[in-house]
């Protein structure tokens, strides 16, 4: 490579970035969305307007169940629509793009005669030259997983350090890390887990930035590239990239999957204007200096993130998010996995409402800033809502109790209820292209899983997951499905009584399709954990049946097991 190629090659290319962007800045921008946003921001408060008004109210308890239910889902929307109309926000601005412009020194790469050794290019802020280490958290991933990772780091573009933090002090781990060029680094404790560990990692190491990765995270080589010149403005603290995901082959991984879609496109690039963008623990870099200034990352909960990220946010310190996708990782494929994920991911939203009130005077946080984390520390209450509207349909079913007056015409309940619900389904079909009824099925049989986060969080405890049937294979999913197992049951046999009430009154009621619609996302939801059980089976059957080797140490690296969960 010359020189010449050498300068083309180190230019920054706006369009081929722009095509690695998970939302279009454009679109985010437009008039049809804020049309759009505006209409369902409408839709909204007539909805609410509706439904408080007296004249419309039904029977108490399923009427109390409605507006509790509602009255938080309209909260959430109203705070997650404004923060859309925020997200045409682009923060890569002239200090940006001046610093990744100068990040690269082409005659010095020249000299140095590394010009194809891009993992060896000397990195610069500020025409001065900085140090990054490359963080690799893994807990006991497949040994295959963490090899892509860390071959996909080491190759980043810019000079850096690879070091695998190893929780799981697993000696094949440590083999391949030095067998492929990594720096391998364990601590004899699994104390305050992941940000326990990254801890460890910096009291070891002394890069003036570092970049977080979960094991089962592959990044692009242009990581260092688009994230680093943000930090050309000294208040900056991390620059977090979107979770993205190449796994999306069952029901509950595309539903997972998808959930987050929402997020990383709408929700965290409308943050950025109000300065309260938060980190989701991979694909993110750090300044030192700033995690240092708040003690460290924060270890007193398993969300250690968005922990950490307000923490920093009250010491003045500034956050950004870019959409650019720069790593591609897994998503939970099983009910196991998927569950203690939104656990820990609910339980850390739970302890910051609770332990670390975002409106209380004591915090040192604007006055946005305090609506995006009431906002994100209680979204997963959102989740809860579906607890109390399921129950709606049974009160009339057994009872004959309306949430709403039966003098109001279906008709126009309806036209309301859609201008609720269907204006925002419009909202993300135009920004995302597509309806995602996986992500409905998950996100409304997730309650139980948000219901046991609140609870952990009110009584500061964590979860002991006691687990039957694991086999070779690991757990049954089953074991985490109990209530919705439940829920099932109890909407089948509820839908069967609103059944043969039809047949006795030749009147189809709005509350038995109501219900049979629950039935049915209850059913897939439960369908998904045979279908995963099946398999499950499937693979044990082919253990057994195959042959062993002669060495009893031949393959063992093939029997790495991956304990499920493990991923962000």
């Amino acid at each position: 490579m010359n020189r010449a190629e050498l300068e083309r090659a180190l230019r920054p290319e706006d369009d081929a970035a722009d095509a690695l962007t998970l939302s279009d800045p454009a679109k985010a921008s437009s008039p049809s969305l804020i049309l759009l946003v505006v209409l369902a921001s409408l839709g909204v408060l007539l909805y609410a307007g509706f439904l408080l008004r007296p004249e419309h109210r039904g029977d108490p308890l399923p009427y109390l169940l409605v507006v509790v239910a509602e009255t938080w889902i309209i909260g959430q929307a109203m705070v997650s629509l404004w923060t859309i109309l925020s997200s045409g926000h682009d923060p890569r601005g002239f200090a940006f793009h001046q610093a990744r412009r100068l990040l690269f020194d082409p005659a010095g790469i020249a000299q140095a005669g590394i010009q194809d050794q891009p993992h060896r290019w000397p990195l610069h802020l500020h025409e001065e030259l900085t140090t990054v280490d490359v963080f690799i958290t893994t807990y006991g991933e497949d040994l295959e997983v963490v090899r892509r990772t860390i071959a996909a780091a080491l190759s980043i573009r810019g000079l850096h350090r690879t070091i695998v933090l190893d929780d799981g002090r697993s000696d094949e781990v440590r083999d391949l890390a030095r067998a492929l060029g990594a720096e391998y680094l364990r601590r004899d404790s699994n104390e305050h887990a992941k940000a326990g560990n990254i801890n460890h990692a910096l009291r070891h190491t002394d890069g003036e930035f570092f970049v977080l990765l979960d094991a089962d995270f592959v990044p692009r080589p242009e990581l260092l590239h688009e994230l680093l010149p943000h930090f050309a403005d000294p208040k900056v603290a991390f620059v977090q990239s979107p979770q993205v995901y190449g796994n999306l082959r069952n029901l509950v991984a595309r539903g997972a999957g998808f959930m987050q879609s929402v997020f990383y496109t709408l929700i965290q690039p409308g943050k950025n204007r109000f300065n309260a963008a938060f980190c989701v623990g991979t694909n993110v870099v750090f300044r030192r200096s700033a995690v240092e200034e708040v003690g460290g990352i924060y270890e007193q909960s398993k969300s250690e993130d968005i922990w950490t990220s307000i923490l920093l946010h009250e010491r003045g310190w500034r956050t950004v998010y870019t959409p650019q996708v720069l790593a591609i990782g897994d998503t939970p494929e099983t009910i196991e996995a998927y569950t203690k994920q939104q656990q820990r991911w609910a339980q850390g939203g739970f302890e910051i409402l609770l332990r670390h009130n975002p409106l209380s005077r004591r915090r040192q946080l604007t006055v946005d800033q305090r609506v995006q984390y009431l906002g994100s520390s209680a979204f997963y209450l959102t989740g809860v809502a579906p607890a109390l509207l399921l129950l709606v349909p049974p009160l009339h079913i057994f009872l004959n109790l309306t949430p709403v007056d039966l003098d109001v015409p279906v008709a126009t309940w309806a036209l309301y209820y859609a201008g609720f619900y269907v204006m925002q389904v419009v909202v993300a079909l135009f920004t995302m292209g597509s309806f995602r009824w996986e992500a409905l099925i998950m996100a409304t049989a997730s309650f139980p899983i948000y219901l046991r986060a609140l609870w952990n969080a009110w009584r500061r405890r964590d979860t002991t997951w006691h687990v039957t049937g694991a086999g070779s294979g690991g757990a049954s999913p089953y074991a985490f499905i109990v209530p919705q197992l439940l829920i099932l049951l109890f909407l089948a046999l509820t839908t069967v009584v609103g059944l043969w009430k039809v047949v006795m009154t030749q009147e189809v009621a709005l509350s038995l399709v109501w219900n049979a619609l629950n039935t049915a996302v209850f059913a897939m939801f439960v369908a998904a954990a045979w279908r995963e059980q099946q398999a499950r089976r499937r693979a044990n059957r082919l253990a057994a049946a195959r042959p062993e080797p002669l060495d009893p140490d031949h393959d063992r690296d093939t029997h790495v097991a991956r304990p499920v969960g493990a991923a962000a």
